[in-house]
């Protein structure tokens, strides 16, 4: 693609093996610190506070990514501010066509960033590229921003009176991201942000911040000016500055319930928007008649893939009479995943993201078995290739006969983990999924175009997938979760998205004959 060219050859130069091991010139014990993005330039924090960056699969510490300082917060937040000035003034097409560009400069550098993501946050290759590839459809989606700021207009609401009203930018808004989706969250979040005219403040999770480093500067090769998307990094207390500084309009967030209430608070408690995307427990029901062979193989991936860390993946698979007679085929099929590390060849199944994660999703499944559940597939300590002894895998687990009040049914596991529950009819199984307080998603699966309405129209969830187990929308939509699953009144990428990030101006004009003199009236003009 020649209108990429030049975007593709900067971005080539940065191998993997540079990201992962020059991430930049300042160093501890020869383990390099993740540098911030400021005006398009690397700039490498003076701060002493790191967090360690491991590759999952060996645990190797592979960087160390820095708090940033206060006062380079403040610089951040100022050059955003700087830069929005002009960026919002430049044509809505000029701005789209960074988008065309940058679209494809993640397409030509999709193996670079599988890499790089696969290293530090752990998931298979095939994953990784998933990953990148879910995000690259957003930016694809934010080439039609400008078409979603049309406004609307009516003429002579009064004599020689018209208004109009259009959607024009907030100004610096700021995205706080989770470690389970390193590109994908990213691009939900500054491509229409900053393609409807914000400048965007980025902080990636500090466990996983190298992807998003490469894709900002990938984005500022492909045209965005300096300024308009700034990375910082840091752990609570970046995050309360994003909530609390001055310039900031409105915060974007996904990850987990205890900091999205924090962030919901604190953002709105300073005047400022804030969507907030946070746990889930999704459910999938099986109806006796559906096809046997594709419920097998889609529970076991939608529940096992990505190491069940995935806010829509299958956690709990509701079996409605005779399905329950398909349990062990499912168990068949777990067991023959293969756990490894993500680079591997073959590899289903990679690590969890941290050390602390293993031990807790371990602690969950040893409570299930504790609380009565049958533990009919076991993935805790399981073979791995040598070199990743010290890698943070759990394999495949399933569980039957698991009941609510259960730990394992009432959690987020954010593992392998699948729990099987028996319904004895299809309202016993609608009943239990709207008892969840989440609504993420949800997934039918049958061959019945009346049941699958019935659900349909019966169902809580924001999200429904009919015979598909994970149906998050493509960005010409939104992502619709809904109850417990998010804060906020718009939703991620889409029309809500952009609205997210906009907001009305109406202009109500009077233009009359030169020779038209306005009568003094208390009524207020256009009240004749």
């Amino acid at each position: 693609m020649a209108s990429t060219s030049a975007a593709t050859a900067k971005a080539a130069r940065r191998t993997v093996a540079a990201l992962c091991s020059r991430v930049g010139r300042r160093t501890f014990s020869d383990v390099p610190v993740v540098p911030m993005l400021l005006d398009g330039q690397r700039v490498q924090s003076k701060s002493t506070k790191l967090f360690d960056v491991h590759n999952p699969a060996t645990g190797e510490l592979i960087a160390r990514t820095p708090q940033c300082t206060p006062e380079e917060l403040r610089l951040a937040a100022d050059s955003c501010a700087e830069a929005f000035k002009s960026w919002r003034t430049v044509p809505p097409s000029s701005r789209a066509r960074v988008m065309h560009k940058y679209e494809g400069a993640i397409r030509d550098n999709t193996e670079e960033l599988a890499q790089l993501l696969t290293r530090e946050q752990g998931k298979t290759i095939a994953d990784s590229k998933g990953d990148i590839f879910r995000g690259l459809e957003v930016v694809e989606m934010s080439t039609g921003v400008p078409a979603m700021m049309q406004g609307e207009t009516l003429a002579g609401v009064a004599t020689a009176v018209d208004v109009h009203s259009y959607r024009v930018p907030l100004g610096v808004v700021g995205g706080i991201c989770p470690f389970n989706f390193p590109a994908m969250i990213p691009l939900w979040m500054y491509p229409p942000a900053v393609t409807a005219g914000n400048a965007f403040l980025l902080k990636p999770s500090e466990r996983v911040p190298m992807t998003a480093l490469m894709l900002a500067e990938m984005a500022h090769d492909c045209g965005l000016p300096p300024g308009v998307l700034n990375v910082v990094h840091g752990a609570h207390d970046t995050v309360n500055f994003l909530c609390d500084n001055e310039h900031l309009r409105a915060v974007s967030f996904v990850g987990g319930n205890a900091a999205g209430a924090h962030i919901y608070e604190r953002a709105g408690k300073n005047g400022k928007r804030a969507q907030c995307n946070l746990g889930a427990k999704n459910h999938a029901v099986i109806l006796s008649d559906a096809d046997p062979t594709s419920v097998v193989n889609q529970l076991v991936g939608a529940s096992c893939g990505a190491a069940g860390q995935r806010c829509m993946a299958i956690s709990v698979a509701v079996f409605v009479g005779k399905s329950k007679e398909l349990i062990p085929q499912i168990v068949e099929a777990a067991a023959k995943l293969r756990v490894g590390p993500g680079d591997a060849s073959g590899t289903d199944v990679g690590p969890l993201i941290s050390r602390a994660a293993l031990e807790r999703v371990g602690g969950l499944i040893q409570s299930g078995v504790d609380d009565g559940a049958q533990l009919l597939l076991d993935g805790r300590s399981p073979a791995v290739p040598s070199g990743c002894e010290g890698g943070y895998f759990v394999g495949p687990t399933i569980f039957g006969k698991v009941k609510p009040g259960m730990q394992i049914y009432d959690q987020e596991i954010f593992g392998p983990v699948l729990c099987c529950v028996e319904a004895d009819s299809f309202d016993e199984a609608i009943k239990l999924v709207n008892a969840n307080p989440y609504g993420n998603g949800t997934a039918i699966f049958t061959r019945s175009g009346g049941a699958a309405r019935k659900f349909v129209d019966q169902i809580e969830a924001g999200q429904v997938g009919v015979n598909v187990p994970i149906p998050v929308p493509l960005p010409m939509f939104s992502f619709t979760g809904n109850k417990r699953s998010i804060l906020g009144d718009l939703n991620f990428y889409g029309k809500a998205g952009v609205h997210f990030y906009t907001q009305w101006k109406t202009v109500t004009s009077a233009w009359r004959a030169d020779d038209y003199v306005e009568k003094l009236s208390t009524a207020g003009v256009g009240a004749s």
